[in-house]
């Protein structure tokens, strides 16, 4: 028994290793294929071709903007209220070593979330299609939707772990689903964001969600050791 999971911990992180590698090599592409001026003031956008056909189809919704900056706030109200947990049992057992194993991993996750949130603020791989507030603005990968997908994904694991009525699970899980898929399409039907930027958010997303999964299923299987 032992012997599988110990393969399936290393199957899951082959798993995520090959996910930050497609993540690379994706954006890797979007800096060199199709490369045209297309974006304001003559910004250079990768797989132009494709993001121009896109935006020009949705065009620019700010009602949808407006509602994933909603859908934001919730997703880090939800990543609070986790980070309180961690800190009551830290206050209540009074010993790290005494908190849950996956809620400290899980507050080790969101300091790496942020890094990559920011990393991308300053390492700029393309600009928005739009101009919000005052000159161009980072748009690759959607961080938005990269934090909202990395926040709630990891929520429903909490959520499994922790909720054993199985109304209040349901219930908990589709409303997560919900703020994923509202803020997924809605950063992309806004306007905010290139088609591209999208799925680069989503992709950096999942690698960092099987990242955190896999070093969840590894701690247990050391504890168990």
């Amino acid at each position: 028994m032992r012997e599988d999971q110990k393969k399936k911990n290393q199957r899951n992180f082959i798993i995520t290793g090959a996910l930050f590698l497609a993540f690379i090599l994706y954006t890797i592409a979007v800096r060199v294929v199709d490369v045209q001026a297309v974006g304001p003031e003559n910004s250079n956008i990768g797989f132009a071709t494709i993001n121009r056909a896109v935006f020009i189809f949705f065009g620019d919704n700010p009602f949808w903007y407006n509602v994933t900056e909603v859908t934001g706030i919730l997703a880090l109200l939800v990543a609070a209220v986790f980070g309180l947990l961690g800190v009551a049992q830290l206050v209540t057992k009074k010993s790290i070593t005494k908190v849950d194993t996956d809620i400290i991993i899980l507050g080790g996750f969101y300091v790496l979330v942020m890094i990559f949130y920011v990393l991308f603020e300053v390492f700029i791989i393309n600009y928005r299609p739009v101009i919000l507030e005052e000159g161009l603005e980072a748009s690759y990968p959607s961080s938005h939707s990269m934090l909202v997908f990395c926040i709630m994904i990891t929520a429903i694991m909490q959520f499994r772990s922790r909720i054993s009525e199985k109304r209040v699970l349901l219930i908990a899980e589709i409303v997560s689903i919900v703020i994923i898929s509202v803020t997924v399409l809605g950063r992309l039907v806004s306007g905010v964001h290139w088609f591209t930027d999208i799925l680069g958010g989503v992709l950096l997303g999942t690698a960092l969600v099987m990242l955190y999964y896999s070093a969840v299923e590894c701690m247990k299987y050391m504890r168990k050791k």
